[in-house]
């Protein structure tokens, strides 16, 4: 214990110390000056202390617009504006021409074959659902087994068995190398090639880009004469909608052949399929404000989706790309999706 007198000799020399410290800080703060009634406040000896760097940044990154201006500055950006640069100027198209031509050799390089990688991992995965069913099976009857031998509740032995099952649901995905999040690659690859592009057709479109041929005309104005048929100008938007309602119904061709392969949907994978078609449809009036080389791509985009769409379910094709055969596969795919979608819309009118 510290004695009384020792206390009392402290207290003061802490009270110097705090007292001299602050008198330093108070130094250190810019001091009022009076002023008249009505004059504005003015420091005397310093200005205010400027933002640090990351609060200024903070602050210039909270504009509404900083976001896609970052976006449109950045560099998957400017590489897919000399992407479609590049491919105009060694074909020798028109615009519409060389939009066309890049977007099916996009699609048919990058996304095609992650499309048949998807298939093949779906595949493997539809092709272990008997395993799967038999192991569940027995894995109930041991958890009931035990369940009665050591008195377990119905919470305990249910949570018992959905860990065990995991466990060995994923060492069947290990085992054969087809773990469904794998399926999902052509998702994070397809999504941001298709944001650059646009945002990069979107700049090429505007002149917000700082690209130009060396004949000195702007590719704005190239793409302003670079249209055909209905939408000469590429960087208007078509005031037909004749663009935008074939993307929607494109769109909607795609989600709905996706839905008829479906046998025994959940609910939740219902309600998925009504939040695409909903998508596609509100694609229409986005369509209708974006200038005509966008909506141009993104219908060339969809067409190619459709496109593989239909070529991954050809017997022949899937034996090429060595997906293996699985219980859903069909041979004669076409004639059973024809039937599929008669059966679905065309019987309802009669």
């Amino acid at each position: 214990m510290v004695s009384l007198a020792a206390r009392l000799t402290c207290r003061p020399l802490c009270v110097a110390m705090l007292c001299r410290s602050c008198a330093g800080w108070l130094r250190s703060l810019p001091t009022l000056r009076l002023r008249a009634p009505g004059s504005p406040l003015a420091w005397s000896s310093a200005r205010l202390p400027a933002l640090p760097v990351w609060a200024a940044a903070s602050v210039s990154a909270a504009s509404p617009s900083s976001w896609y201006e970052a976006l449109a500055a950045s560099a998957p950006v400017r590489t897919a504006e000399e992407v479609l640069l590049g491919a105009h100027e060694a074909t020798g198209l028109p615009w519409w021409g060389s939009i066309i031509l890049s977007t099916v050799a996009l699609r048919g390089a990058v996304t095609l074959p992650l499309a048949a990688y998807q298939h093949y991992i779906l595949a493997k995965v539809e092709n272990l659902q008997p395993e799967i069913k038999d192991i569940a099976k027995r894995l109930n009857q041991e958890v009931a087994v035990c369940a009665r031998q050591f008195g377990w509740s119905k919470r305990v032995a249910r949570l018992t068995y959905l860990k065990n099952m995991r466990r060995l649901v994923s060492e069947l995905y290990v085992r054969d190398n087809c773990h469904p999040f794998k399926a999902t690659v052509l998702v994070w690859v397809q999504l941001p090639m298709w944001i650059f592009i646009s945002v990069a057709l979107r700049n090429l479109s505007t002149g917000a880009t700082r690209s130009d041929v060396p004949a000195g005309i702007s590719v704005q104005e190239q793409l302003a004469a670079g249209g055909t048929l209905w939408f000469p100008d590429l960087t208007a938007l078509d005031s037909t909608w004749i663009l935008p309602i074939s993307v929607g119904v494109v769109n909607l061709l795609i989600v709905e052949i996706f839905a008829l392969q479906k046998i025994g949907t959940s609910r939740f994978q219902v309600y998925v399929t009504n939040f695409v078609r909903a998508v596609s449809v509100l694609m229409i009036p986005v369509a209708a404000t974006v200038p005509s080389a966008l909506v141009l791509y993104w219908l060339c985009s969809s067409l190619m989706g459709l496109s593989q769409n239909l070529l991954l379910r050809s017997p022949a094709f899937r034996q090429l790309c060595r997906i293996p055969p699985s219980k859903s596969d069909s041979n004669t795919p076409y004639r059973d999706l024809s039937a599929a979608f008669c059966a679905k819309f065309l019987s309802r009118k009669g």
